[in-house]
């Protein structure tokens, strides 16, 4: 199983960064997709949530109407676009999937019920 974060990098305040999160080894239908980013000396918070099937979608406070997850299921990838960035954005940010079946959308924002992780992908935001 692999989860492969790209497109981090430096912004401006008010610019944007796509996000992208590619998988593989395992059956997308039967995962839904995390996004969460932690900054230095924070915890980890939840982002967004994608169940991708069923076009199902949560987003933190923070980020409602700012940030919009979708997702291409012939490339097998989630897309986090990241619109109007602030300096408060900037964080390492990792996609992760957890398996469905079990409420996993009543607690998306537990890290601890996700099964697969990404490796990360730097987002600095400058002001």
């Amino acid at each position: 199983v692999q989860l492969v974060e790209s497109g981090g990098g430096l912004v401006q305040a008010g610019g944007s960064l796509r996000l992208s999160c590619t998988t593989s080894g395992f059956t997308p239908d039967d995962y839904a997709i995390g996004w969460f980013r932690q900054a230095p000396g924070k915890e980890r918070e939840g982002v967004s949530y994608l169940h991708s099937s069923v076009s199902f979608t949560y987003y933190a406070d923070s980020v409602k109407g700012r940030f919009t997850v979708s997702s291409d299921a012939a490339k097998n990838t989630v897309y986090l676009q990241m619109n109007s960035l602030k300096p408060e954005d900037t964080a390492i940010y990792y996609c992760a999937a957890g398996r469905l079946g079990r409420g996993l959308w009543r607690r998306w924002t537990n890290d601890h019920e996700y099964d697969y992780w990404g490796q990360g992908t730097q987002v600095t935001v400058s002001s």
